[in-house]
Protein backbone atom coordinates (compact mmCIF):
# COMPACT_ATOMS: atom_id res chain seq x y z
CA UNK A 1 0.00 0.00 0.00
CA UNK A 2 2.89 2.38 0.80
CA UNK A 3 4.32 2.00 -2.71
CA UNK A 4 0.89 2.53 -4.27
CA UNK A 5 0.37 5.74 -2.31
CA UNK A 6 3.71 7.17 -3.34
CA UNK A 7 3.10 6.37 -7.01
CA UNK A 8 -0.42 7.76 -7.45
CA UNK A 9 0.85 10.23 -10.00
CA UNK A 10 2.01 7.39 -12.30
CA UNK A 11 -1.46 5.89 -12.67
CA UNK A 12 -3.55 9.06 -12.33
CA UNK A 13 -6.35 9.43 -13.28
CA UNK A 14 -6.81 5.87 -14.60
CA UNK A 15 -6.54 4.11 -11.23
CA UNK A 16 -6.05 7.00 -8.83
CA UNK A 17 -9.68 7.50 -7.81
CA UNK A 18 -10.22 3.76 -7.37
CA UNK A 19 -7.21 3.54 -5.06
CA UNK A 20 -8.38 6.58 -3.14
CA UNK A 21 -11.79 5.05 -2.55
CA UNK A 22 -10.18 1.98 -0.96
CA UNK A 23 -7.98 3.92 1.45
CA UNK A 24 -8.50 3.76 5.19
CA UNK A 25 -6.91 5.83 7.98
CA UNK A 26 -4.94 2.72 8.92
CA UNK A 27 -3.42 2.64 5.41
CA UNK A 28 -2.22 6.22 5.76
CA UNK A 29 -0.82 5.56 9.24
CA UNK A 30 1.05 2.49 7.94
CA UNK A 31 2.44 4.53 5.05
CA UNK A 32 3.80 7.18 7.42
CA UNK A 33 5.25 4.55 9.76
CA UNK A 34 6.91 2.85 6.79
CA UNK A 35 8.47 6.08 5.56
CA UNK A 36 9.81 6.83 9.03
CA UNK A 37 11.12 3.27 9.47
CA UNK A 38 13.24 3.58 6.34
CA UNK A 39 15.62 5.83 8.18
CA UNK A 40 16.73 7.49 4.95
CA UNK A 41 14.03 10.16 4.68
CA UNK A 42 13.92 13.40 6.61
CA UNK A 43 10.96 14.41 8.73
CA UNK A 44 10.28 17.16 6.18
CA UNK A 45 10.03 14.62 3.33
CA UNK A 46 7.63 12.42 5.29
CA UNK A 47 5.47 15.42 6.16
CA UNK A 48 5.50 16.48 2.50
CA UNK A 49 4.28 13.02 1.39
CA UNK A 50 1.41 13.29 3.87
CA UNK A 51 0.53 16.78 2.65
CA UNK A 52 0.47 15.73 -1.02
CA UNK A 53 -1.83 12.82 -0.24
CA UNK A 54 -4.13 14.97 1.88
CA UNK A 55 -4.43 17.57 -0.89
CA UNK A 56 -5.13 14.91 -3.51
CA UNK A 57 -7.82 13.31 -1.34
CA UNK A 58 -9.34 16.73 -0.72
CA UNK A 59 -9.67 17.29 -4.45
CA UNK A 60 -11.14 13.83 -4.92
CA UNK A 61 -13.70 14.59 -2.21
CA UNK A 62 -14.71 17.82 -3.94
CA UNK A 63 -15.08 15.92 -7.20
CA UNK A 64 -17.39 13.39 -5.51
CA UNK A 65 -15.00 10.51 -6.15
CA UNK A 66 -14.55 9.60 -2.49
CA UNK A 67 -16.83 9.95 0.52
CA UNK A 68 -14.22 11.21 2.97
CA UNK A 69 -10.67 12.43 3.24
CA UNK A 70 -9.07 9.77 5.44
CA UNK A 71 -5.94 11.89 5.93
CA UNK A 72 -7.80 14.26 8.24
CA UNK A 73 -8.33 11.30 10.58
CA UNK A 74 -4.57 10.76 10.91
CA UNK A 75 -2.25 13.13 12.76
CA UNK A 76 0.23 14.88 10.48
CA UNK A 77 3.90 14.00 11.04
CA UNK A 78 5.66 16.41 13.35
CA UNK A 79 7.60 19.26 11.81
CA UNK A 80 11.36 18.87 11.72
CA UNK A 81 12.90 20.80 14.59
CA UNK A 82 16.26 22.48 14.14
CA UNK A 83 17.93 23.50 17.36
CA UNK A 84 18.98 27.13 17.02
CA UNK A 85 22.58 27.67 18.09
CA UNK A 86 23.53 31.06 16.65
CA UNK A 87 26.89 32.69 17.19
CA UNK A 88 27.33 34.76 20.31
CA UNK A 89 27.77 38.53 20.06
CA UNK A 90 31.56 38.18 20.48
CA UNK A 91 31.70 35.42 17.85
CA UNK A 92 29.66 37.53 15.44
CA UNK A 93 32.07 40.44 15.83
CA UNK A 94 35.02 38.10 15.27
CA UNK A 95 33.36 36.68 12.15
CA UNK A 96 32.65 40.10 10.65
CA UNK A 97 36.21 41.21 11.35
CA UNK A 98 37.64 38.06 9.74
CA UNK A 99 35.39 38.35 6.65
CA UNK A 100 35.81 42.11 6.18
CA UNK A 101 37.92 41.58 3.05
CA UNK A 102 35.78 38.74 1.67
CA UNK A 103 33.89 39.44 -1.53
CA UNK A 104 30.66 38.57 0.28
CA UNK A 105 31.61 40.39 3.48
CA UNK A 106 28.99 43.15 2.94
CA UNK A 107 26.33 40.46 2.41
CA UNK A 108 27.13 38.86 5.77
CA UNK A 109 27.04 42.24 7.51
CA UNK A 110 23.68 43.08 5.98
CA UNK A 111 22.29 39.64 6.89
CA UNK A 112 23.07 40.24 10.56
CA UNK A 113 22.10 43.91 10.58
CA UNK A 114 18.74 43.55 8.81
CA UNK A 115 17.51 40.03 9.73
CA UNK A 116 16.56 39.45 6.07
CA UNK A 117 16.15 35.93 4.74
CA UNK A 118 18.77 34.69 2.30
CA UNK A 119 16.31 34.83 -0.62
CA UNK A 120 15.38 38.42 0.31
CA UNK A 121 19.04 39.45 0.44
CA UNK A 122 19.88 37.86 -2.90
CA UNK A 123 16.82 39.54 -4.50
CA UNK A 124 17.68 42.98 -3.11
CA UNK A 125 17.80 45.59 -5.87
CA UNK A 126 19.45 48.98 -5.72
CA UNK A 127 16.05 50.51 -6.47
CA UNK A 128 14.78 48.97 -3.22
CA UNK A 129 17.32 51.06 -1.29
CA UNK A 130 17.41 54.70 -0.29
CA UNK A 131 20.92 55.15 1.02
CA UNK A 132 20.34 58.82 1.76
CA UNK A 133 17.36 58.17 4.02
CA UNK A 134 18.66 54.80 5.25
CA UNK A 135 15.61 52.81 4.15
CA UNK A 136 15.37 49.32 2.66
CA UNK A 137 12.15 47.98 1.11
CA UNK A 138 11.66 44.19 1.04
CA UNK A 139 9.68 43.57 -2.13
CA UNK A 140 10.99 40.31 -3.62
CA UNK A 141 12.69 37.05 -2.83
CA UNK A 142 14.98 34.98 -5.04
CA UNK A 143 13.43 31.58 -5.73
CA UNK A 144 15.84 28.86 -4.69
CA UNK A 145 17.42 27.05 -7.62
CA UNK A 146 15.86 29.24 -10.33
CA UNK A 147 17.43 32.67 -9.76
CA UNK A 148 14.02 34.18 -10.47
CA UNK A 149 12.47 36.99 -8.41
CA UNK A 150 9.19 36.16 -6.69
CA UNK A 151 6.65 38.25 -4.79
CA UNK A 152 6.58 37.89 -0.97
CA UNK A 153 4.32 35.08 0.25
CA UNK A 154 2.54 37.22 2.84
CA UNK A 155 1.76 40.89 3.43
CA UNK A 156 3.96 40.88 6.54
CA UNK A 157 6.90 39.65 4.45
CA UNK A 158 6.62 42.85 2.39
CA UNK A 159 8.06 45.43 4.77
CA UNK A 160 10.26 48.49 5.08
CA UNK A 161 13.32 48.57 7.33
CA UNK A 162 15.43 51.37 8.75
CA UNK A 163 19.14 50.79 8.19
CA UNK A 164 21.75 51.33 10.86
CA UNK A 165 25.24 52.76 10.42
CA UNK A 166 26.91 49.37 9.86
CA UNK A 167 24.37 48.29 7.26
CA UNK A 168 24.71 51.58 5.40
CA UNK A 169 28.50 51.30 5.38
CA UNK A 170 28.30 47.72 4.07
CA UNK A 171 25.98 48.73 1.24
CA UNK A 172 28.16 51.66 0.20
CA UNK A 173 31.17 49.33 0.19
CA UNK A 174 29.22 46.82 -1.89
CA UNK A 175 28.22 49.48 -4.42
CA UNK A 176 31.87 50.46 -4.88
CA UNK A 177 32.99 46.83 -5.24
CA UNK A 178 30.25 46.13 -7.74
CA UNK A 179 31.22 49.15 -9.81
CA UNK A 180 34.81 47.89 -9.95
CA UNK A 181 33.63 44.43 -11.02
CA UNK A 182 31.35 45.93 -13.64
CA UNK A 183 34.26 47.83 -15.16
CA UNK A 184 36.42 44.70 -15.08
CA UNK A 185 33.70 42.56 -16.72
CA UNK A 186 33.08 45.01 -19.55
CA UNK A 187 30.67 43.60 -22.16
CA UNK A 188 30.31 40.36 -20.14
CA UNK A 189 28.39 42.25 -17.42
CA UNK A 190 24.70 41.29 -17.21
CA UNK A 191 22.92 44.08 -15.40
CA UNK A 192 20.08 42.70 -13.26
CA UNK A 193 19.96 45.71 -10.96
CA UNK A 194 20.77 43.51 -7.96
CA UNK A 195 22.89 44.64 -5.03
CA UNK A 196 24.65 41.28 -4.68
CA UNK A 197 25.72 39.43 -7.81
CA UNK A 198 28.40 37.26 -9.37
CA UNK A 199 31.46 39.05 -10.82
CA UNK A 200 29.55 39.12 -14.13
CA UNK A 201 26.38 40.67 -12.70
CA UNK A 202 24.25 37.52 -12.55
CA UNK A 203 22.12 36.58 -9.51
CA UNK A 204 24.01 34.63 -6.85
CA UNK A 205 23.31 30.94 -6.36
CA UNK A 206 22.19 30.16 -2.80
CA UNK A 207 24.29 26.96 -2.64
CA UNK A 208 27.43 28.82 -3.61
CA UNK A 209 26.67 31.52 -1.04
CA UNK A 210 26.29 28.90 1.68
CA UNK A 211 29.55 27.26 0.66
CA UNK A 212 31.40 30.60 0.81
CA UNK A 213 29.78 31.45 4.15
CA UNK A 214 30.83 28.19 5.76
CA UNK A 215 34.36 28.58 4.39
CA UNK A 216 34.50 32.05 5.99
CA UNK A 217 33.38 30.58 9.32
CA UNK A 218 36.08 27.91 9.10
CA UNK A 219 38.76 30.52 8.41
CA UNK A 220 37.62 32.40 11.52
CA UNK A 221 37.75 29.13 13.52
CA UNK A 222 34.03 29.35 14.29
CA UNK A 223 31.42 26.54 14.42
CA UNK A 224 29.54 25.55 11.27
CA UNK A 225 26.29 27.44 10.72
CA UNK A 226 23.45 27.61 8.25
CA UNK A 227 23.18 30.94 6.43
CA UNK A 228 19.71 31.28 7.97
CA UNK A 229 21.37 31.25 11.41
CA UNK A 230 22.58 34.80 10.74
CA UNK A 231 18.92 35.82 10.82
CA UNK A 232 18.48 33.92 14.08
CA UNK A 233 21.61 35.60 15.45
CA UNK A 234 20.24 39.10 15.08
CA UNK A 235 16.81 38.15 16.41
CA UNK A 236 18.38 36.45 19.43
CA UNK A 237 20.55 39.48 20.15
CA UNK A 238 17.46 41.71 20.02
CA UNK A 239 15.57 39.46 22.43
CA UNK A 240 18.60 39.23 24.74
CA UNK A 241 18.75 43.03 24.82
CA UNK A 242 15.16 43.13 26.07
CA UNK A 243 13.26 43.86 22.85
CA UNK A 244 9.61 42.76 22.92
CA UNK A 245 8.87 39.56 21.03
CA UNK A 246 6.04 41.22 19.09
CA UNK A 247 8.45 43.85 17.75
CA UNK A 248 10.95 41.15 16.77
CA UNK A 249 8.14 39.27 14.99
CA UNK A 250 7.28 42.31 12.85
CA UNK A 251 10.94 42.97 12.07
CA UNK A 252 11.45 39.37 10.93
CA UNK A 253 8.34 39.50 8.74
CA UNK A 254 6.82 36.38 10.33
CA UNK A 255 3.27 35.64 9.23
CA UNK A 256 2.11 35.55 12.86
CA UNK A 257 3.38 36.12 16.38
CA UNK A 258 3.09 32.42 17.23
CA UNK A 259 5.82 31.55 14.74
CA UNK A 260 8.27 33.87 16.49
CA UNK A 261 7.31 32.61 19.94
CA UNK A 262 7.75 29.00 18.82
CA UNK A 263 11.13 29.54 17.13
CA UNK A 264 12.64 31.52 20.03
CA UNK A 265 11.01 29.68 22.92
CA UNK A 266 14.32 28.38 24.29
CA UNK A 267 16.31 30.78 26.46
CA UNK A 268 19.96 31.50 25.69
CA UNK A 269 22.37 31.95 28.64
CA UNK A 270 22.14 35.73 28.19
CA UNK A 271 18.34 35.60 28.26
CA UNK A 272 18.40 33.41 31.37
CA UNK A 273 20.78 35.83 33.10
CA UNK A 274 18.55 38.81 32.26
CA UNK A 275 15.50 36.98 33.65
CA UNK A 276 17.41 36.11 36.83
CA UNK A 277 18.51 39.73 37.28
CA UNK A 278 14.95 40.98 36.81
CA UNK A 279 13.65 38.50 39.39
CA UNK A 280 16.39 39.60 41.80
CA UNK A 281 15.34 43.23 41.39
CA UNK A 282 11.71 42.28 42.09
CA UNK A 283 12.45 40.07 45.09
CA UNK A 284 15.23 42.18 46.61
CA UNK A 285 14.10 43.51 49.98
CA UNK A 286 14.72 47.12 51.03
CA UNK A 287 17.80 47.50 53.22
CA UNK A 288 15.65 48.43 56.28
CA UNK A 289 13.70 45.21 56.00
CA UNK A 290 16.75 42.94 56.06
CA UNK A 291 17.65 41.03 59.17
Amino acid sequence: MEVSLLRFHQSWPRAGYRLFALLTPEDVARMLSGLTARGTLSATTTRYAYSVLRIALGRALKAGRVTRNVCVLVDAPSKARHEITPLSADQAQAFLAASATDRLGPLYTLAIATRLRQGELLALRWEDLDLEAGILAVSHSLTRGTRQLAEPKTDRARRTLRLGVEAMAALREQRLRQLEERLAAGPRWQDAGLAFTTPAGRPLDSTNVLRAFQAALARADLPKQRFHDLRHLRATLLIESGEELGVVSRILGHSNFGTTADVYANLTPAMSQRVAERLDSILRRPAAARW
